[in-house]
């Protein structure tokens, strides 16, 4: 990832300053359902004199109703989260290229559209947890996970879920179509069940002794270091976790990102508000509300996140693992993973 540049910084203090007496809205269409997020909005319009106007839903439904809306829809901007969303946007042409020297220094080129259409502001590693007591070697690297002396012993999320769509689209990007089908294949074999609930669901599955190995992303991990998560906090000492591939790609990270409406009936503004989520002040949220890794380095880390230890992020481009979300999807189909 790119180093935080001071001087943009600066400048990106000075717009936000130079902002505070500027009239006007933006109409935020986001899939995020965070109550921190709600500080990450106060300070915006405190800061800029910009009204935030709010719609929420699920991401697809946001992404069709701006679809429907066309030229007439409101949305300046829409919040979302994986890239595989966000590659669905811009697929659909809901999205417009931003030309933004700020966003361009501040956000690693790996976490952004190569079109500028999207850009990502935090980060999720999609990683390997497990029981302590019953796993004496635990995998290393994503490949180890389809291994047969793992059989009947993993838990992980259904193949509709787009943490797990990104995730093989991005086994296809670095090792090509027929190792991604052959680690697929593997997976399945090596379920304790069949795909079932959210994240913290495949945490509570080595707890409950259903699984003694998961696949969830770190927030909902460092969330139950934070603050109790029934059927997690209270044996989270019985669990371990790997971050995989350190020796060689690096741990996989889901996105959450935004981009500029096709449409946006107030762009500056919303350029200013993309600008404002690259900021110091901003990424912070990231972390300490909602427990995910800012975007942008050196920014700090809440104790829950710290408590992970440092690792090795995969820095493949994530537009070129967009490319193969489709690929992926028809992996998950041949394999039978539900």
């Amino acid at each position: 990832m790119l180093k935080s540049s001071t001087c943009v910084a600066a400048a990106l203090t000075a717009l936000i300053a130079t902002s505070a007496a500027a009239e006007g809205e933006l109409n935020l269409y986001s899939s995020r359902h965070y109550d921190t997020d709600e500080n990450l909005y106060g300070d915006f319009e405190e800061a800029t004199g910009i009204t935030i106007n709010r719609i929420e839903g699920k991401a697809d439904e946001l992404i069709a109703r701006m679809e429907a809306e066309g030229a007439n829809s409101p949305a300046d901007i829409l919040l979302t989260v994986d890239t595989s969303r966000l590659a669905r946007a811009k697929n659909a042409g809901i999205l417009q290229s931003v030309d933004s020297a700020v966003l361009e220094e501040r956000i690693p080129a790996n976490l952004q559209d190569t079109d500028n259409e999207w850009f990502g502001f935090s980060q999720r590693g999609r990683i390997i947890f497990f029981d302590k007591e019953n796993v004496a070697n635990p995998p290393a690297t994503y490949a180890d996970l389809a291994k047969p002396e793992y059989k009947g012993l993993i838990c992980i999320r259904s193949s509709s879920n787009t943490y797990n769509q990104t995730l093989l689209a991005s086994i296809i990007t670095h090792e090509g179509p027929e190792a991604a089908k052959a680690w697929a294949e593997g997976i399945v074999a090596n379920m304790a069940r069949d795909p079932q609930g959210g994240d913290t669901d495949q945490l509570r599955g080595i707890v409950s002794g259903e699984c003694d190995i998961a696949v969830s992303n770190t927030y909902y991990f460092a969330r139950a270091i934070r603050k109790d998560v029934k059927g997690v906090s209270a044996d989270i000492d019985s669990i371990g976790w790997v971050f995989p591939n350190q020796d060689s790609t690096g741990a996989h990270m889901n996105l959450s990102g935004a981009g500029v409406a096709a449409n946006a009936p107030n762009k500056e503004n919303a350029i200013l508000f993309l600008e404002y989520l690259a900021g110091d002040s901003a990424q912070k949220y990231f972390s300490s509300g909602n427990d995910e890794f800012p975007a942008v380095e050196g920014v700090e880390l809440v104790d829950s996140v710290k408590a992970l230890g440092e690792f090795k992020a995969d820095d493949v481009n994530l537009s070129e693992v967009a490319k193969n979300l489709p690929e992926a999807q028809k992996i998950f189909n041949e394999v039978g993973w539900n």
